[in-house]
């Protein structure tokens, strides 16, 4: 029996076929999914359609790679997240909790997205950004510096969140809006248009 230990002790695991990457027999890798030779699958991990998970990667927990999806870098994905479409996650990101990532989303650097955040469109989440709780982020937004959405708050439209700024509670932040600096909004407040809201 082969083992490979992944860093919680050996476990039984064999390489891909398409990449050799190692993976654990309790997780499941298309034969048409690549996982790259340095890259790690493991838990109930799947990987699905011709996902590519390469570089030092990690998937693992009950995390779900399909269709197109890259997963690559020192980044990981785990819990019971799913990153599909032609989604790309890179850098040391962390993808992790429901965490939904789709479309042509891009989430790279130090970002995290958690809780039961979703990420979609073609979006950019990057720099050390956090996305979580029940948050969107949708169409072409960008969220990058140390920004941080949550609660149910969405960014959609051409909206750009970042710098410090922390949006909470249900804001919306839509069209070609921005918010940044130290700026702090909660509740229920919109913003919308062509409009900069900062906070030095």
């Amino acid at each position: 029996m082969t083992t490979y230990n992944f860093g919680s002790g050996p476990v039984p695991a064999h390489q891909h076929p398409n990449g050799g990457g190692w993976v654990a027999d309790t997780a499941t890798v298309d034969p048409t999914a690549y996982v790259g030779p340095v890259a790690l699958v493991f838990g109930e991990a799947r990987i699905s359609g011709k996902a590519q998970v390469s570089e030092n990667a990690q998937i693992f927990g009950h995390a779900h790679i399909s269709k197109n999806a890259q997963i690559s870098g020192h980044s990981s994905v785990c819990d019971q997240a799913e990153v599909t479409g032609n989604a790309t996650i890179g850098g040391n990101a962390t993808i992790a909790g429901t965490a939904w990532i789709a479309g042509n989303a891009y989430v790279s650097e130090r970002a995290q997205v958690y809780g039961e955040a979703q990420i979609f469109g073609n979006t950019r989440v990057t720099g050390h950004a956090v996305v979580c709780e029940q948050a969107q982020v949708s169409g072409e937004a960008r969220v990058f510096g140390r920004a941080s959405v949550c609660g149910k708050s969405e960014v959609s439209g051409t909206a750009q969140v970042f710098g410090n700024a922390q949006i909470c509670g249900e804001v919306r932040v839509s069209e070609e809006a921005q918010v940044f600096g130290r700026m702090r909004l909660s509740n229920n407040e919109v913003i919308t248009g062509n409009v900069a809201m900062f906070e030095l």
